[in-house]
């Protein structure tokens, strides 16, 4: 075998090839991403429900993540069932009516999942002002980001966190700049996930007392 592979890495196309193969072998088939490029949604290698973050961010907020944390989610899907099954309970907003219908059966029987749909252009994003630090962790990944940036700081407990997905986008400047205007540090994980073909960012914003002890 040893000599099969340094034969086909004396030539460049072959060795692409082969590095290709390991690469998909030995990462992305573990991670599941053949399952979640082909069904189009956010799955592991045992087809078990993952959030839509990069792969790196998934690791270290699953080793953060206590029983008894509370999870407020702009944006609904894969991530609630996923949080469903490692904290005490979950409260899901959405604004897609299609999407909404299409998985609501599923997340209702979920006895510690609260799925909500609110319109856009003010329903949405002020959902969250009905609570007072309440959250452990608020998750910012649907419409209207930056105002539910803004909106959620009171809802989110002293020691509370933030995951804000698809963080590398420049349009939503104005609402890292707030978290951090708020005295939050910012935590980038960069790289490949779910479904997609290309890199990108999911952050996590945390003040200096944080429940993830950063």
């Amino acid at each position: 075998m040893e000599l099969i592979k340094k034969i086909l890495r004396a030539n460049r196309y072959t060795f692409v090839l082969l590095e290709v193969y390991f690469f998909s072998k030995k990462f992305l088939k573990s991670k599941g991403w053949q399952h979640s490029r082909f069904m189009h949604q956010p799955l592991d290698a045992n087809k078990e429900p993952l959030p839509w973050f990069t792969y790196a961010s998934i690791y270290f907020i699953e080793q953060k993540l206590k029983r008894s944390h509370s999870v407020f989610e702009f944006g609904s899907g894969n991530s609630t069932r996923w949080f469903s099954k490692r904290v005490k309970n979950v409260v899901s907003v959405e604004h897609d009516t299609e999407f909404y219908s299409k998985i609501h059966d599923t997340l209702a029987i979920l006895p510690n999942v609260e799925h909500v749909f609110r319109d856009l252009g003010g329903a949405y994003s002020e959902e969250i002002l009905k609570y007072t630090a309440m959250y452990d962790i608020i998750v910012i990944d649907g419409r209207e980001r930056i105002q539910c940036a803004k909106n959620c700081i009171h809802a989110l407990k002293p020691d509370g966190i933030v995951i804000w997905d698809n963080a590398d986008r420049t349009k939503y400047q104005e609402g890292y700049q707030f978290f951090i205007n708020k005295g939050f540090r910012q935590l980038d994980f960069r790289g490949a996930g779910p479904i997609s073909h290309s890199e990108w960012q999911t952050s996590i914003f945390y003040r200096e007392e944080n429940c993830f002890d950063i």
